[in-house]
């Protein structure tokens, strides 16, 4: 009785482990399996603050993927992770004929795949230093190891396993995986000349474990000698089924190999026999290695994930007589602002290693260098790829140097070419695309002028090149090259044509910062400026943590800024019909009278379309939640109390936040539109509310009124100093003594004048 208790005992306590380790292989209800080969996939294990310590220590090996299920690349990225866990959970490990059937690839190698979702457990995302979304991590033994940033491609995050299962279990694993692709079933079948080769390693594989046992004296000589005569003859099949396939390579292969081979003149005569064509088939691999190394680069940016300190001498070795793309901070190590920074900066360095050039420069000791590039504030910084530059004006935490620093990296590989499909792709992750439409006569003026330009969009706007008919025909382009920016799908054209003006980076890119904003942009401490300042704003103040509202009121505002736009379109297209019409009446009845100089007159009238008396309307939404006390002292508004909208004018410090009916105005497109035209007409038809007190907006005006006229306020100012000069000299003259005549004159004389008395009659 004892022996079968403590047996059930034993027993349970395997089976509890066991179930523990493989948690991720039971079925769960509530979640669906997947099939991938013909075999039955469970659910990738879910991760959350209560179980991630112990799970990241049930196994040697755990691969985590870090994501946002409201990220537009965790939900493409989605798909590839997916497949690859079903690859590798499918996948057997290493045949050993001499043991029971293989084992799986987890078992193995006791590794999984695992996902945390950073929306419902944040705290481990930034406890893990998530700065972005997705990111895949490898630990072993609970130790991070290394980590792929991004939604890359499946061959990017299977070399990050691979890496570590060839280090760890040498000679285990394929030379070359071959990876299905992001959503399919099962894995591509291989062609018969994959085929041939896989055998022939598999081969030569087997014949150097053969010659391993056979030094190590495991098996006697002439049981070596048996199977080393079975692999030679199976190898010397294989190579010749190889060698009538590819025998192309082969030569090519030999004619490389020439110079190697009459090095080797002096071996003996027993090294040469062994090298027969069974070997030539292993010395491929390495033939093809080397002829691919040439095109990497040479020198890995950010080597050592520091801050590289430059001088003059080495920021035009490194920085400027290169194409190497560096982001470099310019400081003082007085400047309080920079030594503030400083952490961010080094930390930034440490995320760029081997990715991207971080350095600094010291102003203090290399004034001049700083004097050539126009530093005039700390901290400044620039990012640099050969003889371009453009300033950063983001805001200094380290996400925000991160997330820069990759939108750089990738600028740096040039404009990325689209056709229709991959456009179509690219608009539903990207709110702003500039699109340059190119066709076989652009010159090659008019391309170096257009790689001039993404280093400024940076952050802002993603600029693609095509030359497809298809989009060509989508947005009715008739002459090459052109220039328009699309956001929400609707275009907006840059408007000059002249080669001349094509080619004017100064004048393309003022026409891009005017237009790189969203239909509908979040307001940020960033872009707060851009987004306000000479516009007539209608500011969503909506919750992002309640997701349906969140969504149902930007797509409100959005729907109600296309309807603005196109109103605003007809009207100036309907305005412009009248101003053409009053002309063609002029010129007529000058035609009808005959008279001349009439008709040149009504001849000579320009259309003018100058809007810049109108202010312009611009949408935009702000998170009520993170920006809750600015709202809360400016607008007086809680958002706590419900989604609202405002109109804001901040030239005149003033908004609105009612309607015509005294309504709260609401994220909805009619309580906007029936309120906006109420708003910009002149005067507005619905009473301001301040955004600053009643004595603070007299000066305010005061001031603003002296700004838009500059020749009155000069006046006025003259006049004042005339006044004043005038009143200070009759106050002097009435104080200080003067010249008087009863000062000098008797009385007597004085009553009766200076020639005597004048009455009338005689005195005798």
């Amino acid at each position: 009785m004892r022996l079968l208790s403590l047996a059930l005992f034993l027993g349970a306590s395997v089976l509890g482990a066991a179930q523990a380790i493989g948690a991720e292989l039971q079925d769960d209800p509530a979640r669906e399996n997947t099939y991938f080969n013909g075999k039955k996939v469970p659910p990738l294990l879910e991760l959350t603050a209560d179980n991630f310590e112990k799970e990241v220590k049930q196994t040697k090996y755990l691969v985590v993927k870090y994501f946002s299920p409201y990220c537009p690349h965790c939900i493409d990225f989605a798909p590839t992770y997916q497949t690859l866990y079903e690859y590798y959970y499918t996948s057997q490990g290493p045949v050993d004929p001499e043991s029971d059937p293989p084992q799986s690839f987890e078992k193995y190698y006791d590794i999984r795949f695992a996902s945390l979702n950073c929306v419902a457990y944040g705290d481990m995302c930034t406890k893990h230093n998530i700065e972005s979304y997705p990111q895949t991590m490898l630990y072993k033994d609970g130790v991070l190891l290394d980590r792929v940033k991004g939604g890359k491609p499946m061959l990017a995050v299977a070399e990050l396993v691979e890496t570590e299962l060839k280090k760890e279990f040498s000679g285990t694993r394929p030379k070359e995986l071959v990876l299905p692709k992001p959503g399919a079933t099962s894995v591509p079948a291989a062609t018969d000349s994959e085929a041939t080769e896989l055998k022939a390693k598999s081969a030569v594989d087997k014949e150097d474990e053969g010659k391993k046992a056979d030094n190590t004296g495991a098996t006697s000589l002439s049981a070596t000698a048996d199977s080393e005569a079975t692999e030679l003859k199976a190898k010397s099949e294989v190579g010749k089924a190889d060698e009538v396939e590819k025998a192309d390579k082969i030569n090519a292969a030999d004619k490389s190999d020439k110079s190697e081979k009459s090095d080797k003149t002096e071996k003996p005569k027993a090294d040469k026999a062994a090298e027969e064509e069974p070997t030539k088939v292993d010395e491929k691999a390495p033939v093809k290695v080397e002829k691919t190394k040439p095109a990497k680069p040479t020198v890995t940016p950010n080597e050592k994930g520091l801050s590289m300190s430059l001088t003059a001498e080495s920021f035009q070795t490194l920085v400027t007589m290169t194409q190497e793309p560096w982001f470099i901070k310019f400081y003082a190590p007085w400047c309080h602002h920079c030594q503030a920074m400083s952490a961010n900066w080094q930390q930034l360095a440490k995320e760029m290693k081997g990715r991207l050039n971080i350095g600094e420069v010291n102003c203090d000791a290399e004034s001049r260098l700083c004097k050539d590039v126009r530093i005039r504030g700390y901290p400044t910084i620039h990012f640099f790829k050969g003889g371009e530059r453009v300033e950063y004006d983001g805001l200094r935490g380290l996400g925000d140097f991160v997330k820069y620093a990759e939108k750089a990296m990738d600028v740096c590989s040039g404009v990325q070419e689209v056709d229709a499909a991959s456009f179509r792709a690219l608009e539903e992750k990207e709110e702003v695309i500039f699109v340059y439409f190119y066709d076989h006569a652009t010159t090659t003026e008019d391309m170096m002028a257009l790689e001039r330009l993404p280093l400024s969009l940076i952050g802002h706007a993603k600029l693609v090149k095509t030359k497809d008919p298809e989009l060509y025909d989508r947005f009715k382009i008739t002459t090459w090259p052109r220039l328009l920016v699309a956001r929400e799908g609707r275009p907006t054209y840059y408007t000059p044509l002249t080669p001349k003006e094509m080619r004017d980076t100064r004048q393309v890119l003022t026409w891009m910062k005017s237009v790189w904003l969203p239909i509908v942009p979040e307001l940020t401490a960033s872009n707060a400026r851009e987004i306000m300042d000479g516009k007539i704003v209608v500011l969503g103040i909506i919750n992002r943590e309640d997701q349906e509202s969140f969504l149902g009121a930007k797509r409100e505002m959005k729907s109600a800024a296309n309807e603005w736009m196109d109103k605003q379109i007809q009207l100036f297209q309907l305005e412009r019909q009248e101003l053409r019409d009053a002309k063609q009446l002029r010129i007529e009845e000058a035609e009808d009278r005959n008279d001349q100089r009439a008709l040149r007159a009504a001849k000579s009238i320009r259309i003018n379309m100058d809007r810049s008396d109108r202010k312009e309307v611009a949408f935009a939404w702000v998170d009520g939640i993170f920006w809750q006390r600015w709202i809360r002292t400016t607008y007086g508004i809680d958002v706590k109390d419900g989604e609202r909208v405002i109109i804001n004018d901040e030239d005149n410090r003033r908004y609105w936040d009612t309607t015509i009916t005294g309504n709260y105005i609401i994220p909805s497109r009619t309580s906007i539109l029936e309120t906006i035209s109420k708003v910009t007409a002149s005067p507005p038809k619905i009473k301001p509310k301040l955004t600053i007190s009643s004595f603070e907006k007299i000066f305010f005006d005061i001031r603003i009124t002296f700004s838009e006229h500059p020749y009155l306020t000069i006046g006025c100012v003259a006049g004042l100093a005339l006044g004043c000069a005038s009143w200070f000299r009759g106050r002097l003259r009435r104080n200080r003594g003067h010249f008087r005549l009863e000062d000098t004159l008797p009385i007597k004389e004085l009553k009766d004048g200076l020639l005597g008395n004048t009455a009338n009659g005689k005195v005798d």
